[in-house]
Parts: structure tokens; sequence; C-alpha cells
């Protein structure tokens, strides 16, 4: 079968684009937006409209395949490509990306998303996002083509089967981290409320007490408002870097101060997301490397999970192979095709290091789905719920897509 089109939409996001080096520096917030000036290059604002680019294929029997490009909330900071914006980039697919693909016959998911990988343009790889966008497309276009789930090919291709149970979703607060913990728990969320705690002053504490009393009040919540007391969900925060800010980079002293959120976190299993944010790949390397060794060695029970200047599938093999970290959250949109994203869970498992198939509340319903297929495929130890900060819609669009394939899997 072959693909007789291609046709772009432009669309919005489930969050925004936020200037990461501006609200580390002091942006203030004011509202639903922040006060300040943008510091990182193609930003007009602080934060502003996410935006995202729907690629469909039309194949030839008349069949719609599609994906949509997308971007992370911080984009242009820690090593990732610069901000995402539709009209700036539909032209650029239309005239070098459109030509490759009308009228090429479909063959297999990998060979088709390894010759986009290498593909440029005036010697440049094409955008992560765009990347990620076009190979969604194409791995609907095999799925439709074989007549299979999007699953089912990553499992034919890859040479794995398909979960036989929901993976663990991990669902985003956002500022609202007291509300939306409630929905988390309401909703028995497996893996929460990732926090949002990305300023020292009003969230994380001048000598981290915001946080220990937020984590001791989602502690109590969650006793209060479970059901059952067989609901023990892994509590996950992204501290964005601040506790080192707040500590001074001392291994010792940020492991002591983990170990006060362990006790604060008790009886439930904690990970922390970005304890630190060096600026620099080998330093963020090696940071996340002696504080694991440090966390590990004094039996903490908190988890490190690298995120910041861990984007590429090259860069998680580093991490992983370095022990930085005990989970990495592969950030689907920073790793350009998504065929790199399958290639970094498995590569995660197979060398011990925690694989969270993560991404980010900027992405759209339909990103999320595929990656739910993958993620069935693949068997990560969790799954972001998104896209957005509401907790509703996001854990919804996974948890259904899950659902569904779960329901189809054995017809």
């Amino acid at each position: 079968m072959k693909i007789i089109n291609m046709v772009c939409a432009p669309g919005r996001t489930g969050f925004f684009f936020d200037d990461q080096r501006a609200i580390k520096n002091g942006a203030a917030p004011d509202g639903a937006a922040y006060k300040g000036t943008p510091v990182t290059e193609g930003f007009n604002a602080v934060r502003q409209a996410g935006e995202s680019i729907s690629i469909m294929l039309v194949l030839e029997d008349g069949q719609i395949a599609w994906g949509d490009c997308a971007s992370v909330q911080y984009s242009g900071t820690g090593g990732r490509d610069p901000l995402f914006l539709a009209a700036n980039f539909i032209p650029y697919i239309e005239q070098y990306i459109k030509p490759v693909l009308t009228g090429r016959e479909i063959t297999t998911f990998r060979k088709m998303t390894n010759e986009l990988e290498s593909m440029e343009v005036d010697g440049k790889k094409l955008h992560t996002a765009i990347r990620y966008g076009i190979s969604q497309s194409i791995l609907d276009a095999v799925a439709k083509s074989r007549h299979k789930m999007m699953c089912e090919v990553i499992a034919d291709e890859y040479d794995t089967k398909i979960s036989e149970k929901m993976i663990p979703i991990f669902t985003q607060s956002g500022d609202g981290r007291y509300e939306n913990a409630d929905k988390m728990i309401i909703k028995s969320a497996e893996v929460l409320p990732h926090g949002l705690i990305n300023h020292v002053g009003t969230k994380l504490g001048l000598h981290g007490e915001l946080l220990e009393e937020y984590i001791r009040w989602l502690r109590d919540r969650i006793i209060t408002l479970r059901t059952t007391p067989d609901y023990n969900p892994t509590m996950h925060v992204d501290v964005y870097g601040t506790i080192a800010l707040v500590f001074g980079f001392d291994t010792p002293v940020i492991a002591d101060y983990l170990a006060r959120l362990e006790k604060a976190a008790y009886p439930f299993r904690l990970r922390i997301e970005g304890p630190v944010d060096m600026e620099e790949r080998e330093k963020q390397m090696i940071a996340l490397r002696e504080l694991t060794k440090e966390v590990d060695k004094r039996g903490i029970n908190v988890e490190i999970v690298a995120d910041e200047w861990c984007n590429t599938f090259e860069d998680i093999k580093y991490f992983a192979d370095n022990k930085a970290g005990h989970m990495v959250q592969i950030k689907t949109p920073d790793l350009g095709g998504i065929g790199n994203t399958v290639e970094a869970v498995l590569y995660c498992k197979k060398n011990g290091m925690g694989a969270y198939l993560g991404g980010t509340c900027n992405e759209t319903n339909r990103s999320a789905e595929i990656c739910a297929h993958i993620a069935m495929a693949t068997k990560p130890d969790q799954i972001l719920a998104k896209p957005g900060m509401g907790v509703d819609e996001g854990f919804m669009i996974v948890f259904n897509e899950m659902s569904r394939i779960l329901a189809l899997k054995d017809m």
C-alpha cells in the first residue's frame, strides 16, 4: 500500500510553552500567566500557548493515518531543540518532507522511521517535534496497512509481547497540587502527584520545608481518602533542580534532605525527579551518579529520576550505563522518532534502569494514545498521563486507550 498524500493541520496542545530559565530566574506567577521578561530564544512571553501540527497521511485505499508533532513544555532549554511553532514549521514540512513520503510504498515501521531519523536538511537533522509526529503517522500507516493495532506492529517488529495488564499511570498536578492530588487518589492513580516544584521560595522552601510539609500532607491525604487499604501509590515529585539550589550542590547534604523526605512519605514509596540541574550533560550525569551512590550506600528509600540533560536515546544510554539515577524519564518528544522511545524503554529494562515512559503536559490526545500503544508493547515501569495538568483528561486518555488494547488484543 502507498501513501498518496500528506496533509498538515495546525493544532493546540494540552498545556503551554514555558520559559524555564525565566521561571528559575524569578518570573512570578500571575494567574495562569507569569510576570517577567522571557530569556530563552523564540519566546515572546514567559508563558505562551502550546502548539502542535497534525500530520495526516492519505493512504491509497482512502484510510487516513495520523500523528501529532509536539514539543515539551520547557522547550529550548536543557539541551533541547528550539521552540516549535506551527506557522514556522508547516511550510518546512511541506517543502522538505511531503515530497519524500508522497508516493512512498509502506514497508516496515522500523525501516521507515530509521530513514526519517537520518534525514537532514542543510546538514541538520529534523526538529525533534517533526520526527516525533511523522513517526507516529508512519506507525499508524503501517498498522492500517496490516489491519493491526499499533502496539501489535511494535510487538511484531521488536519481538516483544503485549502487556497482559495496565501499565501504572503517573499523574501530573501542575500548580493545583492539593485539589488535583485528591482527584488522583479518588481515581486510584498508581503514581502521583508530580507537584511542579519549580520555585524555591514558594514551593520547595528556603530550607526544603515546604516540600517536606507537602509530602507529609499527601501521605495523610492518601490514607484518609483511599477506599481500600491495599491502595499504596508511589509518590513521584519533580523538583526541577531546586533541591540543589537550596543545598548547594553538596551530595551528602542533599542525601540528608532526601532522608527527611523518605520519613515524610512513609509508608509510601518516594521518587524524586531532577534533584539537581547542572546545566550540562556530563556534569549532570556525574552529579546524579554520585547522588545515587550516596542514597544507595545509606539505604535511603528514595529513587532518583533523571530528566534534565537526558533527552536523546544516546543520553538515556549514557545515564543508564553510568547508573546516574534509579530511573530515567524517557521524554518522548525529546527523542524525536518514536522508534527511539521504543528502543529506550527496552534498553533501560535490559540494563537495570527504571523506565518511565514520560513526555510532557504540552502534548496532544493523539500523541498520548500512541504512547499508550508503545507502553503496552514495551512494558515500562510507568507511563505519564498526558496531555495537560488537570489530571482527569490525561488520565482518561491513557487509561482508556490501554483498556481498549486489553479488550481487543486476544480477539
